[in-house]
């Protein structure tokens, strides 16, 4: 089963034509597509937007680049939205949430110690709730992993990994499954691409991030990859890629990393079987 497991369908990337990026999905073979929040002011969005695409799942989150103007009042109106939503089937995760220092403004000392906080909390409603979390990792991957640690039973999927291999066996020992898509694709990713081959098919799952994060067929020489918008269509050819990479046939990889989805997001997997899939 072919899954985009994050998505950012909701974006205004996608407002012209979203249908159609819909369709193009479908025919590409995608059955499911996670649709992650950023924030309170697109909880709504998230979900009216996976609602309209068939296999369509969305998770709520707070984050991390969005957390400089969230706090307290945030905080609670995401748990009573993750209230009011857990007798919803297509809410599967709580995030996008995590911590990133890669943007200077979130690196210094105020700006680390609140999204750390924001982050804490939204792992403590994760546990308290029963909900695997979408984990951003932007050179983040040690502090995401201590706080992770203090939340036994919370694990799912750490999104756009580009750690090392030793933090790639942590996150898998703390029940989380490893994202790979469009970086993937790119020769100079040579990181990536190394763990994408070396590591168990059974704790990697296929992503787009749509509309970021474009693979490489879609850049053209010179163009900066932030101008070109990708979309869920092309999680078909990311799998083709990690095949390429294994050696492996690319069914075999859609089947496994569809399973591995499916495992690390049991609301989805119960979603999906409610479906006839």
């Amino acid at each position: 089963m072919l899954i985009d497991t994050h998505c950012h369908l909701d974006a205004p990337e996608f407002a012209q034509d979203r249908e159609q990026v819909i369709e193009r999905a479908r025919a590409a073979g995608v059955c499911s597509i996670v649709v992650p929040s950023v924030g309170v002011f697109d909880f709504q969005a998230a979900r009216e937007t996976a609602m309209a695409a068939p296999g369509g799942v969305y998770a709520l989150g707070i984050h991390p680049l969005f957390t400089p103007k969230a706090g307290a009042a945030d905080l609670e109106a995401l748990e009573q939205e993750i209230q009011r939503r857990l007798d919803d089937p297509r809410f599967v995760a709580l995030g996008e949430i995590g911590l990133d220092y890669f943007v200077p403004e979130l690196k210094t000392d105020q700006a680390s110690r609140h999204q750390e906080w924001l982050y804490e909390a939204q792992l403590a409603m994760a546990q308290h709730y029963g909900l695997p979390v979408l984990l951003h990792v932007r050179r983040s991957q040690d502090r995401v992993l201590k706080y992770l640690r203090q939340f036994p039973g919370v694990g799912g999927i750490a999104h756009a990994f580009n750690g090392s291999e030793q933090q790639a066996q942590m996150f898998v020992r703390q029940g989380c499954a490893l994202g790979f898509g469009g970086a993937m694709t790119f020769g100079r990713a040579k990181q990536i691409r190394r763990l994408a081959q070396d590591m168990s098919l059974a704790d990697m799952v296929l992503e787009t991030d749509a509309p970021d994060l474009a693979p490489s067929w879609l850049v053209e020489p010179g163009t900066p990859l932030a101008s070109v918008r990708n979309e869920p269509a092309e999680v078909k050819g990311i799998a083709a890629s990690l095949a390429q990479l294994r050696g492996m046939d690319v069914a075999d990889v859609i089947a496994q990393t569809g399973a591995t989805a499916r495992r690390v997001l049991p609301r989805l997997d119960a979603f999906l079987a409610s479906q006839g899939l």
